[in-house]
């Protein structure tokens, strides 16, 4: 089956859609590429379909990969490190699952409940006003020797400083992660 999945991956989901030989394979593909954009329900979808499709002795091998997969797709962290290490594959790393974790608070899965979306809103305004008021702080304390600056610039100011940061960051995190993708191993 193994090799089935690995000859299916290029395939776009339409071709994945109307394969016939290898079902289970596909529609497993399926699955995990629903479970990476966060979409638990299609994910769960798929997978009771390869399920169902695949051969008895796939089907413990099936529902480990579905466990992996919609623990990701539903952002429980611990769960996703405990059904990847039952793959047999590395555990992801204490950064990505803290990622993960961070994602869960902040934009919490469809089947959350309303505290936990009001909760994310929440936590996501405060995060927003605290890297404001770090800009804002920054820009002060940069102006202090030239006489100061009013409120309202520094907070403009301030507001540039933030989004710059973030554009290096992510500009960093890109040029890392092609050169990861780019390296053996």
């Amino acid at each position: 089956m193994q090799q089935a999945i690995e000859a299916l991956e290029q395939r776009s989901d339409e071709e994945l859609q109307a394969e016939t030989k290898y079902k289970s394979a596909a529609l497993a593909i399926l699955g995990a590429r629903a479970s990476e954009r966060f979409d638990a329900d299609a994910a769960r979808g798929y997978f009771q379909r390869a399920i169902a499709a695949a051969r008895p002795q796939e089907r413990m091998q099936m529902r480990r990969m579905a466990d992996a997969s919609l623990a990701l797709a539903e952002r429980r962290a611990g769960d996703l490190k405990d059904a990847v290490e039952r793959l047999g594959q590395a555990p992801p790393s204490g950064r990505q699952l803290f990622a993960l974790q961070a994602m869960g608070l902040l934009v919490p899965p469809g089947s959350a409940g309303i505290i936990a979306r009001v909760r994310g809103i929440v936590l996501i305004i405060l995060l927003i006003a605290v890297l404001l008021a770090i800009g804002f702080g920054l820009v002060e304390l940069v102006s202090l020797p030239f006489g100061g600056i009013g409120t309202a610039p520094a907070v403009l100011l301030g507001l540039f400083v933030v989004l710059a940061a973030l554009g290096v960051m992510a500009a960093v995190g890109r040029r890392r992660r092609r050169r990861a993708q780019a390296s053996p191993g």
